[in-house]
This record gives structure tokens, sequence and C-alpha cells, in this order.
């Protein structure tokens, strides 16, 4: 069962009309958890509509919005996307941080970055570097059966005891909210498990069509998908990568994941409150607003992000007293330009060099204060530069308030 909080549906303005949803009735026997539990015996599921073919009439002012939101993504991409290859990574690390923290997971910056060398780290960080995989994979390849499947594996963790059947679509009847033991008093009870199959085949069709605009298609779709809840858990992540996915299917993304989620972990409640709307008003309009507006935000702001990043190996080569670009020191400040995360043994690969001489590139990066060590180990230690870690924070921390603070 997946458990998130559940605000009231939000208004919008701007509505915008798609079928609701019907529900069908079924059997529920359980032998497990209180008497209540035991006692139930029938529940009524949610079973969203058909929309491979659906016609969308989308107000002029909503289209408009969510264009100008689309040119924000654009615009980043083509002026940072390919000349500043730390900007992808970065934006793509905010992402899936701020997707885990959705869903309750949270870890600092430091800890995410041990979890991804395997370094000492707890189970929230680790399931933020799993997230960052999933979020790669299924952007990177489109949004298909095969994409999904192959991102919530990556997710999960595989083998995973606890999650057997990772990459999989469900098999079981799942709920959120209410009790653990059986869909009593659940907030939503996605359609059962026969249906799973035949509704993703529909929203494949739809996530293929190119016939409408890019972002009220991947609000429609990620709607859809959180309200067949396809998979036992792990819906909510794989369903926010789905929108940069297919931002990169259309062809308006070329190199970044726009953290979309950094914006939508502002207005947690809102944002599921959008879904609910969708399912129960068959209300496109706020879920379309609420990631047009996402969207914008951390466009820009991203924007701000790339500027920073785009000044930082100057001010390090001052720092560093201008070594000799072919020195290890120099070096190494080309490769933080690059990836801003550095291990004991990528520094020796970097630099060409011994094993001695590395550690002397990498100590003098750190006493000019560009870099600071992670881990606390005297053995597989790792460091990142200092100006970064502070950025990605930085960055999810602007667009939240960004966020609270727009009319």
């Amino acid at each position: 069962m997946d458990h998130h909080l559940v605000g009231s549906p939000a208004d919008s303005s701007i509505p915008v009309e798609v079928p609701a949803h019907s529900r069908v009735k079924h059997q529920w026997r359980t032998e497990f958890g209180p008497r209540e539990d035991r006692a139930f015996t029938a529940f009524e599921a949610y079973v969203p509509p058909q929309v491979a073919d659906l016609r969308v009439e989308i107000p002029q002012q909503l289209i408009a919005d969510c264009d100008a939101a689309l040119n924000e993504a654009v615009r980043l991409d083509a002026e940072y996307g390919s000349r500043l290859r730390s900007l992808a990574g970065m934006m793509l690390r905010t992402e899936a941080i701020a997707t885990s923290k959705i869903e309750d997971e949270h870890a600092s910056t430091e800890d995410y970055i041990r979890a991804m060398y395997g370094n000492k780290a707890n189970r929230s960080a680790i399931a933020m570097v799993r997230a960052t995989d999933a979020i790669e994979h299924i952007v990177e390849r489109g949004v298909s059966h095969q994409s999904l499947l192959a991102g919530h594996k990556k997710l999960m963790g595989s083998p995973n005891p606890l999650e057997p059947t990772s990459g999989e679509y469900r098999t079981l009847q799942n709920w959120i909210g209410g009790s653990d033991y059986s869909p009593r008093d659940a907030l939503h009870i996605p359609p059962p498990r026969d249906m799973v199959g035949p509704l993703m085949d529909d929203l494949m069709a739809f996530a293929s069509r190119d016939d409408l605009p890019a972002i009220p298609q991947a609000a429609i779709m990620h709607a859809q998908f959180e309200n067949i809840h396809p998979f036992t858990d792990g819906n909510g992540r794989t369903g926010r990568a789905l929108i940069s996915a297919l931002m990169r299917q259309r062809g308006h993304t070329k190199h970044t994941t726009i953290p979309i989620a950094a914006a939508l972990a502002a207005q947690r409640e809102d944002y599921f409150s959008t879904l609910w709307k969708y399912r129960d008003d068959g209300d496109a309009g706020p879920v379309i607003s609420v990631i047009s507006a996402a969207i914008t935000v951390t466009s820009k702001e991203s924007r701000v992000t790339a500027a920073r990043l785009e000044d930082m190996p100057a001010q390090w080569n001052d720092q560093a007293s201008r070594p000799r670009r072919d020195s290890a020191s120099g070096k190494l400040l080309r490769h933080l330009t690059l990836r801003p995360i550095l291990s004991a043994h990528e520094a020796e690969e970097i630099t060409g060099s011994s094993e001695r001489s590395a550690a002397r590139a990498v100590t003098r990066l750190e006493d000019a204060g560009i870099i600071h060590e992670v881990t606390g180990r005297k053995r597989n230690r790792v460091w990142v530069a200092s100006e970064v870690i502070d950025e990605i924070d930085g960055l999810a921390h602007r667009i939240e308030q960004r966020i609270r603070t727009q009319p």
C-alpha cells in the first residue's frame, strides 16, 4: 500500500474537461489485521477512462501559459545543456532528491553522495540514488512499457525481497491511506489488477501522440498514471519521471532534466489534490496548471544555477593559484567542471599519475577550499566541490521559495 498526505481538491479558474473515473465493486477477504478488516467484504475501485484517442479542449490562456513554460525549458536546454555538462547532472540529482522527498525519503546532499559511492549511508539516501538511475533511464529512453518497467526495477532495487514485483506491473490490489490490511477507509483505490495491463496499453498509446501540446499531454499522462497506480510501490517517483521523459521524447529537451519535483514538493498537498480533481471531477485544468508553473519556476531558477556554474571554474583556478593546465591539479579542476564529485581512485585515473602525486593534487584543492571530503574515512574517500553542493541545495531552496510566494 502507498501512503500519501492528500489535500482537498484544488480550485482552478481554467478547467479542462476530461472524462471522470468510473467505479467498480469488488469483493474482499482477509484473515489478517483487526476485526474491522476481517469483517470488511467489498470495496469500490476507481477506473480511469480510456485516453488513447481523447479529444482535449484547452482554453487559450492555459495554452499560452504552457507555451511560456515550455519556452523557458527549451531555452535553458539550448543555451546551457550541451556546453555546461555539470548542469545536467546537477538538475538530475536535484530532481531525484526532490521526488524522493515527496515520498517522505529525506537525506542530506552529502548523504546522497556517500550513497552514490557505496559508502555507509541511510536508507533514504540509497533510495535517492536509485531514483537518480531510474529517472535517467526513463528520460533517456522515452515513455514505453520497457522503459517504465526497467526504470521501476532500478528504483526499487533488484533483487529486492521486500519488493518482489519490482520491474513488473502489480498483480495485487493496492490502495492509498486507510488500513494496512484492507482497503477499508482508503483515500484512493486504484483499478483492479486485471485492468492494469489494458489501461497501461491505453496510456502508452496516449503518450505516443504528437497532436497535443506537450505540457498538457504530460500532465494528463501523469495524472492518469498515478490514478492507475500500476506498481505496488514507487508509483509517484516513476510517474513524475514520465513528465521529463515526454519532454525529451517530444524533442523539447536534449540534455537536461528539469527538476519539476522540486516545485511539486513545495506544494505537496496542492499537487496531490490536483490528481484527485482529475479523478473525481474529470478536470485536468489544475494538474496542467501546477505542472506548467513548476516547469516555469524550475527552468528560470536553473538558469541562475547555470550562470553560477559557468563562473566557478575561473574562481577555482584563482583559488588554486592558477595551476598549470597539464599539472595534476589542473586536470582535477577540469574534471570538476564536468562532474563535481571525485574519489581517490578517480583522481589517479584523471591525473594519470601515482597515488601519491594524485593525493598531493587533491590536497592542494582541498587546502584551497575548492573541495571537501564527505566520508570521514581514511580509505575509499570521496571529495565534492563545495560550491556545487551548496548550489544544489540553493537551487532547491530558491524553487521552494518561488513556489510558495507566487500568487
